[in-house]
């Protein structure tokens, strides 16, 4: 099939099931972005607003979809390009093949169940209790508390921290500085102080999630906090206490979910959105970047703004803002003139002031 060092256009179109227009047997090196792909590269083009990037690069290949054309090399046309993208990605770039064991520096708990076919690298912690599936993965420096379970094929990146009780699915990577079941933030004021309300409940992740670098999922209250099945989070993102997240979600960078919020299947949070607590935000719906929810948001919805909007009315709204300053100018003129209109009709009321006095 070939190697990393390269592969022939034919075992490409055979192993990404696209159809070949060009030499079968010419050799590509490597994948590369249009403007900096060369002639010992395959590049691709997905999206049509890089047609002409791409009718301008040197690469010596092209993965494309079918209605692609003028590109100045062969090309491997497939009906999703997208996926056919991560596969080429991943045979040039395959995963790094872990060692089963346990490194001599790491500590783990006596009473730790480690699967035989489970890596656990240096300076890393397991503590008592806690549960390796088969093949996991545990880098350096990462840290397994008491009683937390890791499923099969998991990943945790260095400085990874997962506080007592967590428990991951099956397939889930969770990369650098995530901390997973730190306490949720609840206090109550006595008169005198905050006092810390007990937080004894647990985080439950659902297999294939992805977590970002350094986000913090904390643990609830009472019960659990949630992510289900094959949601994606990015990194710098805030869950809070007793916070459920449905199904295929994407949570992208800098959003903060306040506590007890109740988040669908297929929700899309764009950068910085931030939703308060006890929200509900209904199945498929969109929130655009830096938009902030103080109400609960319909399935299938699509908001923007702070507060949060439906689009086309936060973006009339948007329209409007900018055109205030004229609009005032000539408001204050329209009221200048009724007021110049009334006083000569005698229809002023006494003691009535002009805009001009009244500024």
């Amino acid at each position: 099939m070939g190697n990393r060092a390269g592969f022939t256009l034919g075992e490409l179109a055979e192993a990404l099931q696209a159809t070949l227009e060009g030499d079968p047997a010419r050799i590509v090196t490597g994948v590369e972005a249009l403007d900096a792909a060369g002639p010992e590269h395959i590049s691709f083009l997905i999206d049509p607003r890089y047609a002409a990037a791409a009718a301008a690069s040197r690469a010596g290949a092209f993965l494309t979809g079918h209605d692609a054309g003028g590109l100045p090399a062969p090309l491997l046309r497939t009906a999703k390009p997208q996926q056919a993208l991560i596969r080429l990605l991943t045979l040039f770039h395959p995963p790094a093949p872990a060692t089963a064991g346990i490194d001599p520096t790491a500590v783990v708990a006596a009473d730790a169940r480690v699967d035989p076919t489970a890596a656990v690298g240096p300076l890393a912690v397991v503590e008592s209790g806690a549960v390796l599936g088969p093949r996991v993965r545990v880098h350096a420096f990462a840290f397994v508390g008491a009683r937390a379970e890791v499923g099969e094929d998991s990943v945790l990146h260095p400085r990874v921290v997962l506080c007592a009780g967590v428990k991951l699915g099956r397939r889930v990577v969770v990369h650098p500085g995530a901390v997973i079941g730190a306490d949720g933030f609840g206090y109550a004021f006595d008169g005198e102080a905050h006092r810390k309300i007990p937080q004894v409940g647990g985080v439950l992740i659902e297999d294939d999630v992805e977590i970002g670098a350094n986000t913090a999922i904390d643990r609830a209250m009472l019960g659990h906090t949630v992510v289900r099945r094959g949601t994606k989070i990015d990194n710098l993102v805030q869950i809070a206490h007793n916070v459920e997240i449905g199904e295929h979600s994407i949570i992208v960078a800098q959003v903060g979910i306040a506590g007890s919020g109740r988040i669908g299947r297929g929700v899309v949070l764009a950068g910085q959105v931030g939703v308060a607590d006890h929200l509900t935000v209904g199945d498929g719906a969109v929130v655009l970047a830096q938009s902030g929810l103080a109400r609960d948001v319909a399935p299938g919805e699509k908001v923007f703004g702070t507060p949060a909007r439906p689009v086309l009315q936060a973006k009339r709204l948007f329209t409007l803002e900018e055109q205030l300053p004229d609009i005032v100018r000539r408001l204050r003129k329209a009221e200048q003139r009724l007021q110049r209109l009334e006083s000569r009709l005698g229809l002023a009321e006494p003691g009535e002031t002009t805009s001009d006095d009244a500024r």
